[in-house]
């Protein structure tokens, strides 16, 4: 277990710290944004974490379950979460307001190895709601911004309306120093100005990729991991340079249920950030 997770955890590791919601907003029909803050605010400002790592949220009467932290170590003191109602814990956090109570523990997982990405160019890649755990990697490049080399970004969504932070997105369009390119593959408000297509129809826009000097994070649907990662291929990218967040079924977070094993590997330990040498040498994990 990391320092960072050490340092964030009670003596008893299955309890939670009380948090509360600051903020929340649908961001599409299913799916909402959290911005929450745990209660105590010495805890709330010592949180630790880094990008590409979960928390455990649970919901009084409900249970708990993982999600990916949204937001960046380089804001401290709030914690933000997109989420997608599937089941019993997300419905009832649907069914919650702002300064209603959540239970928060964590941070869990690996993350993304920051030190090594430093002074690397970053290419990321999401889809859907591959959105919620790379925005917290593209935030912190941006507040860091002269530690890395070039970032580029590509976000794909099946229409306008199923964009994660559509409109936070078209903002950082302006930016000089991110090369942001958009795309869904279908347009059906006549009002899209950017690219139609699947989010791989966005890589011939994208020049001069150094493959030694690129570092490229991909999260989405399983669907989509085929046809980026063959595109990446073509790049020459290094296979240990290229970045998953996969989710499986994880349910204690510390490696002791067994819920997300696979193989020798457990999710919520040596995951949820893999290379794709490990993809290859462990099929189940997509």
């Amino acid at each position: 277990m990391n320092s960072e997770n050490k340092a964030n955890q009670t003596e008893n590791p299955f309890l939670p710290e009380p948090a509360r919601i600051v903020r929340t907003c649908h961001l599409t029909e299913d799916v909402k944004f959290f911005q929450v803050r745990i209660a105590d605010m010495e805890k709330a400002l010592s949180f630790r974490y880094r990008i590409g790592q979960f928390a455990m949220i649970s919901v009084l009467g409900a249970g708990e379950a993982p999600f990916s932290i949204s937001s960046t170590p380089s804001r401290p003191g709030l914690l933000e979460f997109c989420i997608r109602k599937t089941g019993l814990v997300t419905d009832a956090l649907f069914g919650l307001k702002e300064n209603d109570m959540i239970g928060i523990r964590g941070p869990y997982g690996n993350g993304f190895p920051v030190e090594q990405m430093k002074g690397k160019d970053i290419l990321i890649i999401m889809g859907g709601l591959g959105a919620a755990p790379l925005r917290s990697v593209l935030l912190y490049c941006l507040d860091n911004r002269d530690q890395f080399g070039r970032v580029i970004l590509l976000h794909g969504a099946k229409r306008p309306a199923e964009m994660l932070l559509i409109e936070e997105f078209l903002s950082l369009k302006e930016r000089e120093d991110l090369e942001c390119l958009l795309s869904v593959d279908q347009d059906d408000t006549g009002k899209w100005t950017e690219n139609i297509g699947v989010v791989t129809t966005l890589f011939p826009k994208i020049k001069n990729i150094n493959p030694s000097t690129t570092y490229s994070m991909v999260c989405g649907p399983p669907v989509m991991y085929k046809f980026v990662l063959n595109e990446l291929l073509k790049f020459n990218i290094p296979k240990d340079q290229i970045l998953m967040t996969l989710e499986r079924r994880m349910k204690c977070g510390i490696g002791k249920c067994g819920h997300c094993a696979i193989g020798y590997l457990y999710t919520c330990l040596d995951g949820p950030v893999f290379t794709y040498w490990d993809v290859i040498h462990m099929r189940e994990l997509i």
